[in-house]
Protein backbone atom coordinates (compact mmCIF):
# COMPACT_ATOMS: atom_id res chain seq x y z
CA UNK A 1 0.00 0.00 0.00
CA UNK A 2 1.22 3.33 -1.13
CA UNK A 3 -0.04 6.45 0.19
CA UNK A 4 0.17 9.65 -2.08
CA UNK A 5 0.63 13.00 -0.63
CA UNK A 6 -2.77 15.11 -0.36
CA UNK A 7 -3.91 17.14 -3.66
CA UNK A 8 -2.38 20.62 -3.15
CA UNK A 9 -6.22 22.44 -2.87
CA UNK A 10 -4.38 26.11 -4.28
CA UNK A 11 -2.41 24.82 -6.87
CA UNK A 12 -2.60 23.26 -10.01
CA UNK A 13 -4.49 19.99 -10.83
CA UNK A 14 -1.79 17.55 -11.42
CA UNK A 15 -1.76 16.45 -15.17
CA UNK A 16 -3.20 13.32 -16.09
CA UNK A 17 -1.77 11.27 -18.66
CA UNK A 18 -3.40 11.58 -22.11
CA UNK A 19 -5.01 8.73 -23.28
CA UNK A 20 -4.84 9.32 -27.21
CA UNK A 21 -0.59 9.31 -26.51
CA UNK A 22 -0.21 12.84 -27.05
CA UNK A 23 1.66 14.94 -24.92
CA UNK A 24 0.17 18.56 -23.85
CA UNK A 25 1.41 21.31 -24.81
CA UNK A 26 1.18 24.19 -22.15
CA UNK A 27 0.52 27.89 -23.72
CA UNK A 28 3.49 30.35 -22.74
CA UNK A 29 1.30 32.68 -20.46
CA UNK A 30 4.23 35.54 -21.42
CA UNK A 31 4.21 35.26 -24.99
CA UNK A 32 2.10 36.64 -27.55
CA UNK A 33 -1.62 35.11 -27.51
CA UNK A 34 -4.40 35.01 -30.17
CA UNK A 35 -7.92 35.72 -28.80
CA UNK A 36 -10.15 32.65 -29.27
CA UNK A 37 -12.49 32.57 -32.34
CA UNK A 38 -15.27 35.02 -32.78
CA UNK A 39 -13.68 37.87 -30.31
CA UNK A 40 -12.13 41.06 -31.76
CA UNK A 41 -8.54 41.52 -31.42
CA UNK A 42 -7.69 44.67 -29.52
CA UNK A 43 -4.19 46.91 -29.97
CA UNK A 44 -1.58 46.21 -27.35
CA UNK A 45 -1.62 49.23 -24.63
CA UNK A 46 -0.56 52.28 -25.81
CA UNK A 47 -1.53 52.61 -28.88
CA UNK A 48 -4.54 54.45 -29.94
CA UNK A 49 -6.84 53.66 -32.68
CA UNK A 50 -7.26 56.34 -35.25
CA UNK A 51 -10.83 57.28 -34.47
CA UNK A 52 -10.12 57.77 -30.91
CA UNK A 53 -7.43 60.42 -31.75
CA UNK A 54 -9.33 62.43 -33.80
CA UNK A 55 -11.90 62.39 -31.11
CA UNK A 56 -9.68 63.63 -28.76
CA UNK A 57 -8.42 66.79 -30.30
CA UNK A 58 -11.99 68.56 -30.97
CA UNK A 59 -13.16 70.13 -27.61
CA UNK A 60 -16.46 68.50 -25.99
CA UNK A 61 -19.60 71.41 -26.31
CA UNK A 62 -22.70 70.35 -24.69
CA UNK A 63 -25.59 71.06 -27.37
CA UNK A 64 -28.17 73.89 -25.91
CA UNK A 65 -25.49 75.33 -24.47
CA UNK A 66 -24.49 79.03 -25.42
CA UNK A 67 -20.70 79.83 -25.60
CA UNK A 68 -19.77 81.10 -22.32
CA UNK A 69 -19.97 85.27 -22.54
CA UNK A 70 -23.17 85.69 -24.16
CA UNK A 71 -26.49 87.27 -22.90
CA UNK A 72 -28.37 85.15 -20.59
CA UNK A 73 -29.16 85.81 -17.13
CA UNK A 74 -28.00 88.40 -15.23
CA UNK A 75 -25.23 87.24 -12.71
CA UNK A 76 -26.69 87.42 -8.82
CA UNK A 77 -26.96 90.98 -6.98
CA UNK A 78 -23.49 91.95 -5.52
CA UNK A 79 -24.08 92.05 -2.17
CA UNK A 80 -23.54 90.99 1.56
CA UNK A 81 -25.86 87.59 0.55
CA UNK A 82 -25.90 86.76 4.46
CA UNK A 83 -28.81 87.16 6.56
CA UNK A 84 -28.30 89.10 9.56
CA UNK A 85 -28.24 86.67 12.48
CA UNK A 86 -30.00 89.20 14.88
CA UNK A 87 -32.95 89.22 12.49
CA UNK A 88 -33.27 85.34 12.81
CA UNK A 89 -32.71 85.71 16.58
CA UNK A 90 -35.53 88.07 16.80
CA UNK A 91 -37.99 86.06 15.14
CA UNK A 92 -37.03 83.29 17.87
CA UNK A 93 -37.09 85.36 20.47
CA UNK A 94 -40.79 86.56 19.29
CA UNK A 95 -42.17 83.08 20.53
CA UNK A 96 -39.98 82.21 23.04
CA UNK A 97 -38.88 86.02 25.06
CA UNK A 98 -40.75 88.73 23.54
CA UNK A 99 -38.39 91.28 25.42
CA UNK A 100 -35.37 89.80 23.96
CA UNK A 101 -37.36 90.08 20.54
CA UNK A 102 -37.78 93.39 20.47
CA UNK A 103 -34.20 94.10 21.34
CA UNK A 104 -32.77 91.78 18.89
CA UNK A 105 -35.01 92.99 16.09
CA UNK A 106 -34.11 96.90 16.98
CA UNK A 107 -30.62 95.73 16.79
CA UNK A 108 -31.28 93.98 13.86
CA UNK A 109 -32.70 96.75 11.90
CA UNK A 110 -29.99 98.96 12.39
CA UNK A 111 -27.45 96.29 11.49
CA UNK A 112 -29.22 95.61 8.34
CA UNK A 113 -29.19 99.41 7.22
CA UNK A 114 -25.58 99.80 8.23
CA UNK A 115 -24.14 96.71 6.63
CA UNK A 116 -26.43 95.97 3.74
CA UNK A 117 -27.03 92.58 4.74
CA UNK A 118 -30.22 90.74 4.23
CA UNK A 119 -33.21 89.69 6.20
CA UNK A 120 -34.96 93.05 6.96
CA UNK A 121 -38.31 90.50 6.43
CA UNK A 122 -37.58 88.86 9.50
CA UNK A 123 -36.19 91.34 12.03
CA UNK A 124 -39.32 92.94 10.86
CA UNK A 125 -41.44 89.82 11.79
CA UNK A 126 -39.69 89.15 14.91
CA UNK A 127 -40.57 92.70 15.75
CA UNK A 128 -44.28 92.59 15.50
CA UNK A 129 -44.90 89.27 16.72
CA UNK A 130 -42.59 90.59 19.85
CA UNK A 131 -44.81 93.57 20.10
CA UNK A 132 -48.31 91.32 19.87
CA UNK A 133 -46.94 88.71 22.04
CA UNK A 134 -45.83 91.94 24.33
CA UNK A 135 -49.22 93.32 24.08
CA UNK A 136 -51.25 89.92 24.87
CA UNK A 137 -49.21 89.32 27.69
CA UNK A 138 -49.73 92.97 29.54
CA UNK A 139 -53.81 92.93 28.64
CA UNK A 140 -53.93 89.76 30.49
CA UNK A 141 -51.69 90.56 33.26
CA UNK A 142 -53.98 93.89 33.74
CA UNK A 143 -56.99 91.73 33.08
CA UNK A 144 -55.97 88.88 36.29
CA UNK A 145 -54.48 91.69 38.35
CA UNK A 146 -58.11 93.54 37.81
CA UNK A 147 -60.61 90.34 38.30
CA UNK A 148 -58.25 89.32 41.67
CA UNK A 149 -58.97 92.99 43.05
CA UNK A 150 -62.61 92.43 41.97
CA UNK A 151 -63.04 89.45 44.01
CA UNK A 152 -61.02 90.40 47.25
CA UNK A 153 -64.08 93.78 47.72
CA UNK A 154 -66.37 91.21 47.42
Amino acid sequence: MTSQPPPDPYGQPPQQPDPYGQQPQQPDPYGPSTPPPGQPQYPPPGQQQPYQQAYQQQPYQQPGYPPPGQPGYPPPPAGGGATNTMAILALVFAFVFWPAGIVCGHIAKKQISERGEEGSGLATAGLVLSYVFGGLTVLCCGLGVIGAIADSTV
